[in-house]
């Protein structure tokens, strides 16, 4: 007896058949969409804390990594930190970028468009009187993102305008940081 296996395409390292058909899963149940991502944070002294990553919800069922993955974060010495790891508004630059870079490669992939190389800088520029609070008219958080790509693909310039378009439109992390998500902050006795 010959089995027929369905042939997978792989475009820019993404195996587009099964994006494909998770696509067509998701269209047929719904719910499978629906994720949840945790973090569990310890403060270790000064600026310094660990995140870790491990357990997630997807496709309706609780799953976690292989290894978890830790992510330590502080602040440089000119901040009073030990620099024992990136700070957290690098960790956000971090996010913005890497979610961005794969949406673009996952969405030019779907179109069939190859990416052979892509490169980004991203900068934000945050001004400290807010977070000190020494002045209630300055924002906290960054006043300004800036990235920029350099992509080598076979398109021409309109081509590679419309890839990084579909980084930024569909990148989660983008979507979070430009329209805002509501946040909840509780509290309990340890």
């Amino acid at each position: 007896m010959q089995t027929e296996t369905k042939q997978e395409m792989l475009v820019n390292g993404v195996n587009v058949t099964k994006l494909f058909e998770t696509i067509d899963a998701i269209k047929q149940q719904p719910m499978i969409a629906k994720f949840r991502f945790n973090a569990r944070n310890e403060w270790l002294g000064c600026g310094h804390n660990r995140s870790t990553i491990n357990e997630y919800y997807g496709a309706m069922e609780e799953m976690g990594r292989r290894e978890p993955f830790t992510m330590d974060a502080d602040e440089p010495p000119i901040l009073l930190g030990e620099d024992s790891g990136a700070n957290p508004v690098e960790y956000l630059l971090h996010a913005l970028a890497a979610c961005v870079t794969t949406s673009m490669v996952y969405h030019a992939a779907a179109r069939g468009i190859t990416i052979e190389e892509v490169e980004s800088t991203i900068e934000g520029a945050i001004d400290l009187h807010g977070f000190l609070g020494l002045d209630p008219n300055i924002r906290r958080g960054f006043q300004e993102i800036t990235m920029k790509f350099k992509i080598k693909a076979d398109a021409d310039d309109e081509k590679l305008e419309e890839i990084v378009n579909l980084g930024s439109a569909f990148s989660p992390v983008f979507d979070s940081v430009t329209n805002g998500v509501p946040v909840k902050v509780m509290c309990e006795r340890k």
